[in-house]
């Protein structure tokens, strides 16, 4: 590990750093990751707004950031999976499908956060 000598703030810039370069990586080269930030884009002021309460704000806004997150996720079990090698198997693929179903999910939990909270103001 390159970075285990490093201590103190050191440490905490460097890592933000690596951070940063992940985000880019993944806004580089994962589609479904762009889409969810340009998503975001709108819907967190949107969240911020709708949300009546604090309570209500951070379920809206908290549930949408769930959604990159595991995005970030599922891109990097598909890179180290497509590292380790090209070739069709099951062990490959299944790890594949989970960490899409959990993308999945977390959209899902998205949505029906925000359904919960702004539907029965309409309704």
């Amino acid at each position: 590990m390159a970075n285990h000598n490093v201590k103190g703030w050191r440490r905490v810039v460097n890592a933000f750093g690596f951070s940063m370069q992940g985000l880019r990586a993944c806004f580089q080269f994962e589609e479904a990751f762009r889409q969810e930030v340009l998503l975001l884009i709108p819907l967190l002021p949107l969240g911020l707004w709708l949300g009546q309460t604090p309570v209500e704000r951070a379920l809206l806004v908290g549930s949408l950031l769930i959604v990159p997150i595991v995005e970030l996720l599922n891109s990097a079990i598909e890179a180290n999976v497509d590292r380790v090698g090209f070739e069709r198997h099951e062990l490959s693929a299944r790890a594949k499908d989970i960490a899409s179903a959990a993308v999945f999910l977390s959209i899902v939990l998205a949505v029906v956060t925000w359904a919960l909270i702004l539907l029965p103001r309409w309704l």
